[in-house]
This record gives structure tokens, C-alpha cells and sequence, in this order.
């Protein structure tokens, strides 16, 4: 997919070697993205943001969709991850100019203005196509449901994982019987693991990466661990916050430690290390095919529940429905049948590290054979999420003003309880704030969340 030590972004892009072209910005991918198929009834619309490996993956599924439904031609755009994908769904969607499926993360699903810049799918209809509630995690599920409506179709969980070296903690006993990683259920069992680690590590090498200097990874970071105390961020109304100071402190105070015990080496290229012989990484689950394609000893759990609960950050991709004036017909059936296809076909996917939605696939022979894949997928029950708020999701407000308070105590700029008392500031300021992506403002070049 691409170097290690590259972030989310860099390597994903890398590794696809796409062209940004055109007035949008997308390079379209996939044997039917330039012209309608001969004798295809229908044409599907089809905007995501997969480059690199999860690119391939995608173009995989829709061939393959393509086959089994030769009656509909899929045109599928690849546009630039992060904010500028968001910004031209957006303004398509306000412009009437909106293709008939787009990709959304979770987290960015109630900023995006749904019922204006979002249309409910039509739950009879994915039932038609094999695609029912019962077959999702409730919680997951429940987080696409705005209104009483469905507005995101989960097509995963991507989450951070705790990437370890079998053969580096074989050396320190710190395997149990069944090959991984012995259980860790307090701060200080995690410190003495790390400790014990740090003695057979290669000179030269960190013990762990933790990415301190990104603002995404340590916000992350936090949110899983916040979670795990049981931290909350806002009342149900959202008209107040609840953000525990106390509690954020702890995190903070122990995402410091790795740097002040000298675990971590700052601004070392994570992957690199950990391809090298650094016992430890906390990634995303995107790492997968990079070290497997290093035919790496390895192993990944969810992040170590070292404040007594199990929770590791979670994101997840969906399927969303952009407003369109006139939905409906066929282009809008095929978007639906296109939509369960994947969701339901999703073995594929997971070959990327993400862990399918659609839970049937999970039980299946060919899933449970997949490692570490079978290793982490306990994580879909124990999902730490942003709170469901518009200035939540990848790459969202909360994250970019957030994370680099998290970073500058990580680093040790910043004291952690002032940075605790800041994160609820900065908070508070956000609730107060008005939703930018109000579906009125979007046409004409308004902010994105």
C-alpha cells in the first residue's frame, strides 16, 4: 500500500499513484467509470473516497457487481480524501448536482445536514435487496438513524488496533499459551509490559509508536481511553457539556508517560519502526496489509483497556443517499441494490483490515480465518465513538482543534490538566457555534465541518 511511517493520507494516496483531475477533483476509477456499459438499462452515480489498498478493494466489489447485475452501469469517481471529498459532496448535493451514492464516514453523518444535503434510504428496499437491521450491530446501526430515518448504511468499523511483534515478546514472555499478547487491564500492567519489552528491543528502536506528534492519531487515542473511564461529552439535548476534567487528565497523564519513561522515540516513522523490530504500534486497522505485505510474526487487539473497560476508537464508512431533487426510479433502486451488494459482499473488504459491517459475514469460515482480522474483531462490540454532534467525525473540527491540545501534552508543551481544562473550553465554544453545513450555505462556499 505504501512506505510505513507515512500517515492515513499520505499513504493511501501514495500507494494509489491517482491524478487529481477536473473541476471536482476526482480521478475516476473502475472499468465503468467513463462510458455507460453497452445495453446497460440503468446508470448509478458513484462518489467515494478509497484510494490505495481499500481503492482496489472497492474496484474489486464493483466489478464484481457489475457481473452479476449487467442491467446497471456503475460510474465510480474516486475524489480526495479528507476535507475537500466533503466540500464537493456537499456542494453538489445544495446544487442539485449530486450523484446517486456517495461514501460518508459515520462520525460526519449529522454535521452533513440530513433530510438537506442527505435523503433517507429506504429501508423496505434494502430489505428487498437482503440488507436488514437485525444483520448490523445495534449501536452501529443506531448511529446512522437521525430522526426516526436511516441516513448512513454502515459498510464497516475501521478501528485503532494495538499492533504487536510475537517474535520480539516471545524473547520477553509476554505471550500466553495461545500466541498472543498476555491481557492487560490496568496502567500499570501496561507499563510493566512495555517495560519488559523495552529490554529485548534492538537499539535504535522505540518500544512503541503512538504517532505523538498527529493531531488525528492522539485525539484517537484519547477518545478510546476517555471512553474506557467512562467519560461523557455533552447532555442528550446537547445544550451542555459534561466533559470530565478530571478524567481527561488521567488520559492525558498516561499518553505522556510513554513519552517520559522513554518508550517512545518522538517523530520516529511508526510503521518503520515496527517493521524493524519495534515490539509495539498503535495504528489504524488500515495497517494490515502493510505488514502482512512485510510478512511480519505480528499480532493486533484492540487498544489495551488499561483503565478496567474495553473500548478502542472507532470509525466507520457508510453509504449515503446526497439530496437529489427528483430521487427516485431507477437510478435510485440501482443505488440501493449497489449499496447492499457491497455491504453484503464484504469478505473483500476486510482484506484491508476493516471489519465488515453486515455481521453475517463475520461467521463465516472464510472470515474467521483471516489474522489478525480474527484477533480484533471483538472490537464492533466495544466501540469508543465521537459524540453525535456536527463538528464530530474524520478529519472534523472536533479533531483538528482537539487533537493538538491532546498532542501538546503528549509532547509535554502543555501541562495535562490545563490542556484537560482547555479540551472544555474549546468544547464549550464549539456547541455554542452554528453548523456551517446547514445545506443553505453549502452552494455558495460556506465552511465545511
Amino acid at each position: 500500500m505504501g512506505r510505513p511511517g507515512l500517515n492515513r493520507r499520505q499513504l493511501l494516496a501514495g500507494a494509489s499513484g491517482l491524478a487529481v483531475a477536473g473541476s471536482l477533483g476526482f480521478a475516476a476509477l473502475g472499468t465503468g467509470a467513463d462510458a455507460l456499459a453497452s445495453g446497460a438499462d440503468t446508470r448509478v452515480r458513484y462518489w467515494n473516497l478509497f484510494s490505495g489498498g481499500d481503492g482496489y478493494n472497492m474496484i474489486a466489489m464493483l466489478d464484481a457487481f457489475r457481473k452479476a447485475n449487467p442491467g446497471i452501469d456503475v460510474k465510480d469517481s474516486t475524489l480526495q480524501w479528507g476535507n475537500p471529498f466533503y466540500t464537493k459532496l456537499a456542494m453538489a448535493a445544495a446544487g442539485n448536482r449530486a450523484p446517486d451514492l456517495g461514501v460518508m464516514h459515520m462520525g460526519r453523518v449529522t454535521g452533513f445536514s440530513p433530510g438537506r444535503l442527505l435523503d433517507p434510504w429506504d429501508v423496505d428496499l434494502l430489505a428487498e435487496y437482503g440488507v436488514r437491521q437485525a444483520d448490523f450491530n445495534p449501536a452501529l446501526w443506531n448511529r446512522g438513524v437521525i430522526d426516526g430515518k436511516l441516513y448512513a448504511l454502515p459498510l464497516d468499523v475501521h478501528v485503532q488496533l494495538c499492533f504487536y511483534r510475537k517474535d520480539v515478546l516471545k524473547k520477553a514472555d509476554l505471550l500466553g499459551d495461545d500466541g498472543r499478547i498476555v491481557p492487560v487491564t490496568s496502567t500499570d500492567e501496561w507499563f510493566g509490559v512495555l517495560k519488559k519489552a523495552k529490554r529485548v528491543t534492538k537499539k535504535g528502536l522505540q518500544t512503541i509508536g503512538l504517532w505523538t506528534n498527529d493531531q488525528n492519531f492522539q485525539w484517537w487515542f484519547f477518545v478510546a481511553f476517555y471512553t474506557q473511564l467512562g467519560g461523557e461529552w455533552f447532555d442528550d439535548a446537547r445544550t451542555e457539556v459534561l466533559f470530565d476534567v478530571d478524567k481527561a487528565t488521567q488520559v492525558l497523564e498516561f499518553l505522556r508517560q510513554h513519552v517520559t519513561d522513554g518508550y517512545v522515540i518522538p517523530g520516529a516513522p511508526t510503521g518503520e519502526q515496527f517493521i524493524n523490530g519495534a515490539p509495539f504500534t498503535w495504528e489504524g486497522n488500515w495497517s494490515v496489509p502493510v505488514f502482512s505485505g512485510a510478512e511480519l510474526d505480528y499480532g493486533a487487539t484492540p487498544l489495551p483497556p488499561v483503565f478496567g473497560k474495553q473500548a478502542t476508537h472507532a470509525e466507520s464508512h457508510t453509504f449515503v443517499l446526497p439530496h437529489q431533487a427528483g430521487r427516485g426510479g431507477a437510478a435510485d433502486k440501482g443505488a440501493h441494490r449497489l449499496a447492499a451488494y457491497v455491504v453484503k459482499h464484504a469478505l473483500q473488504w476486510a482484506a484491508g483490515g476493516h471489519i465488515p459491517a453486515y455481521t453475517p459475514t463475520l461467521s463465516t469460515d472464510a472470515y474467521q480465518k483471516l489474522t489478525p482480522q480474527n484477533e480484533y474483531v471483538s472490537a464492533m462490540d466495544h466501540q469508543a465513538n465521537e459524540p453525535k454532534v456536527w463538528f464530530a467525525g474524520s478529519t472534523g473540527v472536533l479533531a483538528q482543534d482537539l487533537g493538538p491540545i491532546v498532542v501538546s501534552s503528549t509532547m509535554g508543551s502543555a501541562e495535562p490538566a490545563a490542556a484537560a481544562r482547555r479540551m472544555k473550553n474549546d468544547l464549550t465554544e464549539l456547541l455554542a457555534s452554528k453548523n456551517p453545513m446547514d445545506g443553505r450555505t453549502a452552494a455558495q462556499g460556506g465552511a465545511v465541518a
